[in-house]
């Protein structure tokens, strides 16, 4: 990463993360595919909304993860193996510890939560259900989470992948056994997706400890290194953060939709459902900037990350708007996977045509965050995002939708369009705010650099001469 052709290194990186991405989300989709069309009369709504409380829960240790890559990519970038080494064990001790804490706290308070989001009466038992089986399996997720994030960081995005085609065809067999032929519902798509991330985790970690080098897994080896510890909580712990209050946001919009009914619950979240997958496609994108700029700045090559910075934004501008119009095409028709049901389908269709059309902007924002983490800055980032995502569209939620709700008669369609309409002004606000950081920093950052560097060759020039 820190050496020749830069896009060509991005699109190989970012390939297998694409993959990877889409199959993770084929989870969640076999999952809604599944018992839209064989479970119960709720269970689609019950599944399709469960989405942003689990991610309100998990981000913040999830961010950790995110912490681990920059800090093993900038290790491996200097040429600082035992940091890296010991980087990897704490992690790894970081995702066990977290993962049973989270699959606790998320078990048993899933209800109570789900009540605070207004899920409706008809739904909310179903709900979780679903949310307490998934929390059960929080320790395997975790742990596949934190290992794949090591495979990255040192460019390593192939056999992450080929664990999850392989536990990702084991979900949707599951998915069909257990719904179809054992009637469990919502229980059984539950159930498949631990028994398919347990398989994911353990090959992971199988891998980390046949691997050569560095990161190389020993068990007798996990422990905490602080100074590690401490390090990726820097980066880790604002992009946890910035996850979970953004996921606060998106709580409340789902509380929102849930005001209008299972229907809209259902449409809605097979409509976030596909735009999963593009975001995903967006979000190798930024998993290529936060790397190759981490490995970068570790190297102390900063021509490489402006390059990086320009070649990664045209991508993900690229894949945002070709997948967005191209899905926006034929949106009746992917949501007729998900549901029979037309009202359920216009739901879908009206969250599709704001959002859609505009995701790129989302991809931006996400390239330009990994771009400061890259290089060192993860507080501001999560600061910036909190104020003009967060704070935006609650603000918006609050004020103009609340008014604009009661205006139009509770109409769901009109009001369901304002409602996604936070979503990409929020996008551009945070875009603009994270663009201006970026350039300030980096050309911080670069004179600091230009600064050392004198500074040792005036040192060196004063020691020949002595």
């Amino acid at each position: 990463m820190t050496d020749g052709a830069i896009f060509s290194k991005i699109i190989k990186f970012t390939i297998p993360l694409l993959l990877m991405g889409t199959l993770q989300l084929l989870y969640n989709a076999a999952d809604i595919v599944v018992v839209g069309k064989w479970g119960s009369e709720h269970s689609l709504a019950a599944v399709s909304s469960t989405g942003a409380l689990i991610n309100l829960i998990v981000n913040v240790f999830m961010g950790l993860s995110v912490g681990t890559s920059v800090v093993v990519s900038r290790h491996y970038g200097a040429g600082k193996m035992r940091d890296v080494a010991e980087t990897v064990h704490t992690s790894i001790a970081v995702a066990i510890i977290c993962g049973i804490a989270v699959g606790i706290f998320g078990f048993f308070t899933a209800e109570n939560l789900l009540k605070l989001m207004d899920s409706p009466e008809d739904v909310i038992e179903l709900s979780a259900l679903y949310v307490k089986i998934y929390f059960i399996g929080m320790p395997v997720n975790m742990l596949y989470n934190f290992g794949a994030a090591v495979l990255r960081a040192v460019g390593d995005t192939k056999r992450p992948l080929y664990y999850l085609t392989i536990s990702g065809v084991v979900n949707v067999v599951l998915n069909l056994i257990f719904v179809i032929l054992f009637k469990m519902d919502v229980a059984g798509v539950a159930l498949a997706t631990i028994i398919s991330q347990l398989i994911s985790a353990v090959l992971v970690i199988l891998c980390l400890m046949h691997s050569e080098g560095p990161i190389k897994l020993y068990i007798n080896r996990i422990k905490i290194h602080f100074d590690k510890l401490k390090s990726i909580v820097a980066v880790g712990l604002p992009a946890g953060i910035q996850g979970s209050i953004f996921s606060i946001s998106n709580v409340i919009i789902q509380s929102s939709i849930n005001f209008f009914g299972a229907s809209a619950m259902a449409g809605s979240g097979a409509g976030a459902n596909i735009e999963g997958f593009i975001y995903m496609a967006m979000n190798s994108v930024y998993q290529a900037a936060i790397t190759f700029a981490s490995q970068n700045f570790g190297a102390k090559k900063f021509k490489r990350i402006k390059a990086i910075a320009f070649e990664c934004l045209g991508l993900v501008v690229a894949v945002g708007i070709g997948f967005g119009l191209l899905a926006k095409v034929f949106d009746t028709q992917l949501l007729s996977l998900y549901t029979n049901e037309p009202q359920e389908i216009a739901f879908g269709v009206t969250r599709m045509s704001v959002i859609l059309v505009t995701y790129f902007l989302d991809g931006i924002m996400d390239v330009l965050v990994g771009l400061l983490r890259g290089i060192g800055h993860s507080v501001l980032p999560t600061v910036t995002t909190i104020a003009f995502v967060c704070g935006f569209r609650i603000l918006w939620i609050s004020t103009y939708f609340a008014q604009y709700k009661v205006a139009c008669g509770y109409d769901p369609e009109k009001s369901l369009t304002v409602l996604f309409l936070s979503y990409p002004i929020s996008w551009l606000l945070a875009s603009v705010s994270h663009a201006i950081c970026f350039v300030i920093l980096f050309s911080k950052e670069s004179k600091k650099n230009r600064e050392t560097e004198q500074s040792e060759i005036s040192s060196a020039e004063v020691g020949t001469q002595a």
